[in-house]
């Protein structure tokens, strides 16, 4: 078990099979967990019904009520750290993230000397389709804002097409992230930065959903404005490492902040 990507749900039937069914045609042995919050269209059922086709590599965690797409995510990171998973990705159900780019974010971390590949719109050969000019405007702008207020050199601090290393987040305190939306996000590249990780981008397109509503709103909007201001803020004070043992070492690395322009 090395890698495995970690996809959240929330009313995602039109996608959730044929996301799924890309992702194992790779042929590059990902594994899979979906963390479904009671979708109310099905899609736990969908899952449960793949995991028959796909026993070994399929798994379903489901929630009760919509509890928000970072909290998913550190169910999902806690749940792979103690299966032991060496590479852990998060990736969308919608397809806006190419599944065959999993494996250009596995190369940069297992070859590229990344400790976090993050699929980037905003570096050389990135790219956005399909989008509306007012949400590039305001993916655009939050990401010059996140750099200007944080000074983290990451060009797309808002991805959400992420492979970490185990000891990433075997490092990060994870009950200390307290963001659920785009500040989500943010505050995982930023924790990983201060913490000294190497962070790498990797240029991906990024292409709009086709099936499905959007998760965005004005209060995803309203939390990745403030959040920013809060992470500044509270970097002076806080402790993102997670507490360990006397005798345990955790690595640290110099931050690099480079893109790998080329897939393999």
């Amino acid at each position: 078990m090395e890698k495995i990507v970690i996809i959240p749900t929330y009313n995602e039937n039109e996608n959730i099979t044929i996301i799924l069914e890309a992702i194992f045609q790779l042929g590059q042995n990902f594994h899979v967990l979906v963390i479904d919050d009671s979708s109310p269209d099905g899609t736990a059922q969908i899952v449960r019904e793949l995991q028959a086709k796909y026993p070994s590599c399929l798994f379903l965690e489901e929630r009760k009520g919509k509890l928000g797409l970072g909290t998913a995510y550190i169910h999902g990171f806690k749940w792979a750290v103690r299966k032991d998973y060496q590479f852990i990705f998060e990736m969308d159900a919608d397809f806006s993230h190419n599944p065959k780019d999993l494996q250009r974010l596995y190369d940069a971390c297992k070859y590229g000397g990344a400790d976090v590949a993050v699929g980037s719109r905003y570096v050389k050969g990135g790219g956005n389709v399909n989008w509306p000019r007012n949400r590039i405007l305001l993916s655009r702008g939050g990401s010059i804002y996140t750099r200007l207020i944080t000074w983290m050199p990451v060009q797309d601090p808002t991805a959400g097409f992420v492979c970490y290393r185990k000891e990433v987040l075997e490092t990060i305190n994870l009950d200390e992230i307290r963001f659920v939306g785009y500040a989500f996000q943010i505050e995982m590249k930023f924790a990983s930065w201060k913490l000294g990780f190497v962070i790498k981008e990797v240029p991906i397109i990024f292409e709009d959903r086709k099936h499905g509503m959007s998760k965005m709103n004005k209060g995803i909007v309203k939390e990745g404005i403030l959040g920013v201001l809060n992470l500044r803020w509270h970097s002076l004070f806080k402790n993102y490492r997670n507490r360990v043992k006397k005798n345990d070492v955790m690595p640290l690395h110099s931050f690099s902040n480079e893109a790998i322009a080329e897939s393999k």
